[in-house]
């Protein structure tokens, strides 16, 4: 029985974005099948509702895992503050990779970064096959 590839939606965000700024990051990709939201450790609070009223499981990622992704966007903001050049793709593709650290494929950023109309929180996409699979 073959599983379900996961589907991160990475978030980067500026403080006191709201729910209906979060969702409408999310809503960018028109994505569906997510599987899990991913933000970094001291955002989670803030990414919280989104993933309550998904239901989705919310991973809370570190510092040192969110540097350790290559990105493609590239934001000076970002960099000076989280050492990365995009908190949600860094997120997203840091959320991945612990969910399937012995997959045969290394996650892929599928969907880089993208704005909320509002200018509030980002969002990007982020598979990864199941474990020890080459889905």
């Amino acid at each position: 029985m073959s599983e379900s590839p996961i589907l991160v939606a990475g978030f980067g965000f500026r403080r006191g974005a709201s729910l209906a700024s979060l969702h409408a990051a999310l809503a960018q990709h028109g994505a569906a099948n997510i599987t899990h939201l991913a933000t970094a450790d001291d955002k989670a609070e803030g990414l919280a509702p989104l993933a309550h009223a998904l239901g989705l499981p919310l991973l809370a990622i570190g510092a040192q895992a969110l540097a350790a992704m290559p990105t493609q966007t590239r934001s000076a903001t970002s960099l000076a503050a989280r050492g990365t050049g995009s908190l949600a793709e860094a997120a997203a593709l840091a959320g991945a990779r612990m969910l399937s650290p012995n997959a045969s494929l290394p996650p892929s950023l599928i969907a880089p970064r993208r704005l909320s109309p509002d200018r509030r929180a980002t969002c990007a996409l982020a598979l990864a096959s199941p474990q020890g699979s080459l889905a």
